[in-house]
């Protein structure tokens, strides 16, 4: 199911270079920092990339991706999907050519950020913490850390360099125009020189600041607040908490110094508290994502009901679909750990997540039970669905064998327990393939005239609301 043969193919060649020079020290940061967030699939992607730089140089030799795929083990759409997370949290950039039939693509490698950044970064640090837990992330501290021996007490005695050196000869300075010719950098050529680690970054593009700016006076937050750096920490921390621009216009004023400026520390801060008091919860985790944009296939206006449902599960997260089934109660821990700990293991996007959340509860009579909920994610990690649609297609065409393993599961825990018959809850996309599917095996005793009163109510009942708000 996976779509990266539209982009990608063996025979693609590619070329590596580095954005600066990678130190010893960047592997350790990129295995005890980044690997918990991003997985060791795509830490070894990079490694492997990293190798074929020649020692202390900025470019590799040309290479097929057929050749990378024999070097590293791996099929060629888990290169992709690796590739992708690498693009995704800063330590890769891409660029692509087209050379007739195939193409050709340059993987610019980002060293990572040092570790002050990544601990001080806002987002990376708290993903990391929600994932490895507080005394690992601690540990992880302590071994980046050293002790800082503070200077106030000393007198600085360094020598300058006019103290040091003389320049008596100035006649003996004077150089020809020859060889300033030599100084002037060469445009095929660049220094080999060390470059800053990357931060994530397109959060700008998802917030809506025109809506911040619309409802904030300039007598209380003055526009030349808002610097670059505080646009982005905004965005920032409005997709990490989940934060709307209207929440956000309190959280900015409650930040804003005597100075009128933003005290980002402050505003953090004030994030922090938000997300604590709305969701009672100390730290945010991937259940709060949403699915990503270049995964998102409703890019135009819906025009039915079930683009509709594709565009509402594509824009909220798989936490917001629980609360929308539950009658917008705050889901269990129980149940969202099983949710991240899907997206964590089976590396599965929100709106897919979203199309399983809703598929599992409305097939088994709003039970979230974690082994049928893991099941059914292995299955469509191994098809490598990665979009709403896909998910929504699968769950049709192999709704059956779902529908057996649902009733195996049942029947394991519950043994030979007799249950009452009930009505099937089924999804409206996913009622339109079974309603095909009764018309072909009208005959069968699973699908007679019982089958189709229970469809009826179920419509009717539908109809009445009950659902609305979690369909549209």
């Amino acid at each position: 199911m996976s779509m990266h043969w539209q982009e990608l193919l063996p025979a693609d060649s590619y070329l590596v270079s580095s954005a600066g020079l990678l130190h010893d020290y960047d592997r350790k940061i990129l295995t005890r920092l980044y690997q918990p967030l991003i997985g060791p699939i795509c830490i070894s992607l990079y490694m492997t990339l990293w190798s074929e730089l020649e020692e202390n140089r900025l470019w590799s030799e040309t290479s097929s991706h057929y050749q990378l795929m024999n070097t590293i083990g791996l099929k060629l759409g888990d290169i992709y999907e690796a590739r992708l997370l690498l693009e995704g949290i800063g330590l890769l950039n891409v660029y692509k050519k087209s050379k007739n039939e195939t193409k050709e693509f340059i993987y610019e490698l980002n060293p990572p950020l040092s570790p002050q950044q990544f601990f001080t970064d806002g987002m990376l640090n708290i993903y990391l913490y929600k994932k490895i837990g507080k005394a690992q992330f601690n540990r992880l501290k302590r071994f980046f850390c050293d002790d800082h021996i503070l200077t106030d007490q000393y007198e600085g005695v360094t020598k300058s360099f006019a103290e040091v050196f003389s320049s008596d000869h100035l006649d003996s300075l004077y150089v020809t125009d020859e060889a300033k010719n030599e100084w002037k950098p060469v445009p095929e050529q660049q220094y080999i020189d060390r470059a800053e680690g990357v931060e994530p970054s397109g959060f700008d593009d998802l917030f809506d600041f025109d809506l911040l700016f619309a409802g904030m006076k300039s007598s209380i937050v003055p526009k030349k607040a808002f610097t670059p750096k505080i646009k982005s920490t905004i965005a920032k921390l409005a997709f990490l908490y989940g934060i709307d621009p209207l929440e956000m216009q309190k959280l900015v004023m409650d930040a804003v110094s005597l100075d009128d400026e933003i005290d980002e520390e402050l505003l953090r801060k004030a994030a922090r508290d938000w997300y604590q008091i709305e969701r009672q919860a100390d730290m945010p985790s991937l259940v709060n994502r949403v699915q990503p944009i270049r995964e998102r296939t409703q890019k135009e206006e819906p025009k039915t009901k079930e683009q509709e449902l594709i565009r509402h599960l594509e824009t909220i997260s798989p936490r917001e679909r629980l609360m929308q089934l539950s009658g917008g109660a705050e889901p269990s821990s129980g149940d969202l750990k099983v949710v991240e700990g899907v997206m964590i293991n089976q590396k599965l996007n929100p709106g897919v997540v979203n199309v399983l959340i809703e598929y599992v509860m409305l097939k088994t009579d709003m039970k979230f039970t974690k082994g049928y909920v893991e099941k059914l994610a292995g299955h469509w990690a191994r098809l490598k669905v990665s979009t709403v649609v896909e998910a929504m297609e699968l769950a049709k065409n192999e709704h059956r064998k779902y529908q057996d393993w649902a009733q195996g599961s049942r029947n394991a825990t519950k043994g030979s327990r007799k249950k009452a018959i009930r009505e099937e809850v089924v999804p409206e996309w996913l009622e339109k393939k079974e309603e095909a599917q009764q018309e072909q095996n009208a005959d069968q005793p699973e699908l007679d005239a019982q089958k189709r009163e229970l469809l009826e109510k179920w419509k009717l009942w539908k109809a009445g609301g009950e659902m609305n708000d979690g369909k549209d």
